[in-house]
């Protein structure tokens, strides 16, 4: 199995989603990335995110490539989540949708993967991975991704995407050695860029987002809330304020900066 079977088979489950299994949840094209397993970056996370984080053999001793993939959201899940402070049901709603469909994907995936003779490791649940007390997770899907190449972190903390940061990652590690993509080598947040955004940290309800720093408890106290107050559609300790309604949701605004400039 080659990268264009890979991706060309996962946007085929995204595509059917809604038909055999009906949600609400609508997504947009998904993207899909590739690491090198020994790529050094993954022993940096170690430092970057927690000296606990994972390494792809550590999951699968004959690791050779990790598979990142992004789903972004329809705009109007985005939408629906702009005003007030708590989270709107919508999203509440697409989060576990698309939880559930990550778990799909990696599954089927797995599953093909072995069928052709190769090894492959589902890294699932998409989230509720993390410690509980430090709040941080042993495999970080942000992260990952960076090392993939789909993009570099926001001052949000989120994964911008050339697709924007409002929807959700997945990975899985396989023992297929598929070539990588390359890192990007420009920022996508327009903050970390030239700092001239920084509408995340305006939009953000729990005073826990700044332009230097994060306060994951006050952060992880809005999810809770509104994991509570959404407790009759299923567990969504989510909030999403800081990725809808700013430049980066649904476009990487350092390309799109750059593009103004070339015309």
């Amino acid at each position: 199995m080659n990268r264009s079977e890979i991706i060309e088979i996962l946007r085929g489950i995204v595509r059917r989603r809604r038909i055999e299994h009906p949600t609400e949840t609508k997504w947009g094209r998904p993207l899909v990335a590739f690491a090198a397993a020994d790529d050094p970056l993954f022993g940096q996370f170690k430092r970057m995110v927690s000296p606990t984080h994972a390494m792809p053999h550590d999951l699968l001793g004959s690791a050779r490539t990790v598979v990142v993939f992004y789903l972004p959201f329809d705009e109007s899940i985005a939408d629906s989540n702009i005003s007030g402070k708590s989270a709107s049901e919508q999203w509440a709603r697409a989060y576990i949708e698309t939880n559930a469909m990550i778990v799909d994907i990696c599954t089927h995936m797995k599953e093909r993967i072995e069928a052709d003779g190769a090894a492959a490791v589902a890294v699932t649940p998409a989230t509720h991975n993390f410690d509980p007390q430090k709040l941080i997770s042993d495999w970080s899907h942000r992260h990952v991704a960076v090392a993939a190449g789909l993009g570099t972190l926001g001052i949000n903390n989120m994964l911008i995407t050339d697709s924007g940061c409002c929807g959700r990652l997945g990975s899985f590690v396989t023992s297929l050695d598929l070539q990588p993509d390359a890192r990007c080598e420009q920022e996508t947040c327009l903050y970390r860029h030239n700092r001239s955004c920084g509408w995340c940290v305006k939009r953000c309800v729990g005073e826990a987002l700044f332009e230097d720093r994060f306060d994951r408890g006050k952060c992880y106290d809005i999810c809770r809330a509104n994991e509570e107050m959404h407790k009759q559609i299923g567990a969504a300790d989510v909030c999403g304020k800081c990725v809808v309604d700013v430049p980066c949701a649904f476009a990487n605004p350092v390309k799109k900066l750059a593009a103004r400039a070339r015309n």
